[in-house]
């Protein structure tokens, strides 16, 4: 078997409150009009990775409760593969957005997919998290996301990034990996070691560097941002695509930009991940470049 993508980073299922009036302080109660149920994390990447035209399977594992039933469902109903390693619980995420940004809690088992899983897939590139890089294949194409997780866990102590086609992470998140005292100092550090770096900011703005050098993007002008969860998972997905289906480095690093702008307009990152169709005629507009081995 031989996939695309092979998505490796934790997947979660999203509980996001949409609506919220403010987030509540101790002892305060606030209100929201919906609570929605999404994939989250890896599985946010899986989703719009196959909604892009990838054969995708998520080889993170999921439980057998009722969370990670619910997330098989959806994932299987957008054409993921999803593979046959579960553990016992899911990861859950509440996503609280408000004002275009959100707070999040998160309960995390800790169960990871294994090197074995993912070699049986044979992919041409693997979207995972920092500290799995050692699982990825040697020669195999590495989308790396960090989040706040993994930058904690190694704050200060930059990993090898030598293997990585392109990162995805916070300015917050790439102060704690390089410690040092600007975004731009950190992306510069990261874009030494990783070559293309995509930071976001306060929504929706990014931060990219391409080849070690600052690389200029689009204001893109779409409305009010409505809810920014899951932006790196989006900017991997996208960037990916591109990549896959043979855009140059920069040209991919638009499409993935507009991919993830497009997303921030509706509640959850699943809910705004664009259909290829729509991500195509979203670019025409801008007039970016197709990629040159995209058949449609």
């Amino acid at each position: 078997m031989s996939i695309d993508l092979g998505v490796i980073t934790p997947a979660f299922l999203d509980l996001t409150f949409v609506g919220l009036e403010a987030l509540p302080g101790q002892g305060e109660e606030r209100y929201a009009g919906d609570l929605l149920r999404t994939p989250g994390g890896g599985a946010i990447t899986a989703v719009a990775a196959a909604r892009l035209g990838l054969d995708t399977a998520l080889v993170a594992p999921l439980g057998t409760d009722l969370a990670g039933d619910l997330v098989k469902r959806q994932l299987e109903d957008e054409g993921v593969t999803v593979g046959e390693f579960r553990c016992e619980r899911t990861p859950q995420t509440v996503v609280m957005p408000v004002g275009g940004d959100r707070a999040m809690v998160t309960i995390d088992p800790g169960v990871r997919a294994r090197s074995a899983d993912i070699a049986a897939l044979s992919p041409k590139a693997v979207a995972g998290g920092v500290e799995q890089l050692p699982l990825i294949p040697e020669g195999t194409r590495a989308y790396i996301t960090c989040g706040d997780d993994d930058a904690r866990a190694v704050s200060g102590r930059l990993p090898r990034l030598s293997s990585v086609r392109a990162l995805f992470l916070s300015g917050k998140d790439a102060l704690a990996l390089t410690a040092t005292a600007t975004v731009e100092d950190a992306a510069r550090r990261l874009a030494e070691a990783a070559g293309t770096v995509m930071l976001t900011l306060d929504a929706p703005d990014v931060l990219a560097f391409v080849e070690g050098r600052p690389f200029e993007l689009q204001d893109l002008d779409y409305g009010p941002v409505v809810d920014p969860t899951g932006d790196r998972d989006l900017l991997c997905a996208a960037f990916a695509w591109a990549e896959l289906r043979g855009s140059g480095v920069e040209d991919a690093v638009r499409w993935a930009q507009l991919y993830c702008r497009l997303a921030m307009r509706v509640p959850t990152a699943t809910g705004g991940a664009a259909t290829l169709e729509q991500l195509l005629e979203a670019g025409d507009e801008l007039g970016l470049t197709r990629p040159a081995g995209l058949r449609v």
